[in-house]
């Protein structure tokens, strides 16, 4: 199997006929081995009868139907279980992405990168959504430091050596790019096309905005600190200790003075930092324990093995 193609799909039972055909037509001058995985998530429209007709028509369609929502990072999951590809390119089912860029992003793999992510350049979205996106994407770039413009493309391609290796779970498909990045994978980027919706109306809520950065601090604590809790806890409280300590120590030599202190807020702030700084450490020491104990369990990735 040459490549598997990903596609989540919840309440889109009206663009999905067009979406195959599209994906048909554009992969028949390449002559693929392709298979076409579309994870039902929990519709609650006729999208998995809409699918169970196509797949009379489309050989190569596979159909995977969740029985609730979950979710589009589950889903992303389960098809990146599924998928035989040796490589592999995720789409959402709303026809925004366009099916003619497939091409392009296997090309750009072939350019010797891991992961291809699509740069929605000139989007087709209302501002109530493009403006919190390219906040969210600036953030994440920033902290994450790889240096793309479009984290949250549903448009990507990927060896399968990163699909197998990276686990999305709750909301993390917005950080694949940076997860993908922390286990050693070169990711890359190119603008593609983005269309107007055409057919029912979008999932983005202002709550996903908000939830995306509390996802992103989980995602910089798992790549960065999973492994070395105590250098983060630790920092933390070695900086509290210290400016507690410092307040402590000021306030200990104006009482040499002759000044009382035991009265003022500065104080009992001064001994709260101490205690909060002391408290970090031991948190650092106890997930450290507990990381030593799991160490035996981490995969690390493998690029080649010669023997």
């Amino acid at each position: 199997m040459d490549l598997s193609i990903v596609i989540p799909a919840y309440n889109e039972h009206e663009s999905l006929p067009e979406l195959i055909e599209k994906i048909t037509q554009s992969l028949k001058p390449h002559k693929l081995a392709y298979e076409i995985i579309v994870i039902d998530d929990g519709s609650k429209d006729d999208t998995l009868k809409v699918l169970r007709s196509l797949k009379e028509k489309y050989a190569p369609l596979r159909v995977l139907s969740f029985r609730k929502n979950y979710g589009k990072s589950p889903a992303l999951s389960v098809g990146f279980r599924e998928a035989r590809g040796k490589s592999v390119v995720t789409m959402d089912a709303d026809l925004q992405d366009d099916p003619a860029e497939i091409p392009n992003l296997l090309a750009k793999l072939d350019e010797g990168f891991d992961m291809v992510s699509g740069w929605k350049k000139r989007r087709h979205d209302p501002l109530s959504k493009v403006i919190p996106s390219k906040i969210f994407n600036l953030v994440t770039s920033v902290f994450s430091g790889i240096r793309i413009h479009d984290f949250n493309c549903g448009l990507k391609a990927y060896r399968q050596q990163v699909v197998k290796s990276i686990n999305v779970y709750g909301e993390l498909h917005r950080f694949i790019p940076v997860l993908a990045h922390w286990h050693g994978f070169k990711v890359s980027e190119i603008a593609v096309q983005h269309h107007p919706r055409l057919y029912g109306k979008t999932k983005f809520g202002m709550a996903r905005f908000f939830n995306g950065f509390f996802d992103l601090l989980t995602v910089l604590f798992l790549t960065r600190f999973k492994s070395t809790p105590l250098h983060i806890f630790g920092f933390l409280g070695l900086v509290s200790f210290i400016i507690g300590f410092l307040i402590e120590a000021h306030l200990t030599w104006q009482w040499f003075s002759g000044t009382g202190i035991g009265q003022r807020p500065l104080f009992f702030l001064g001994i709260l930092l101490i205690i909060v700084g002391i408290q970090f450490i031991g948190f650092g020491l106890v997930a450290e324990m507990i990381s030593a104990g799991l160490a035996e369990n981490v995969d690390y990735s493998i690029k080649e093995k010669i023997e």
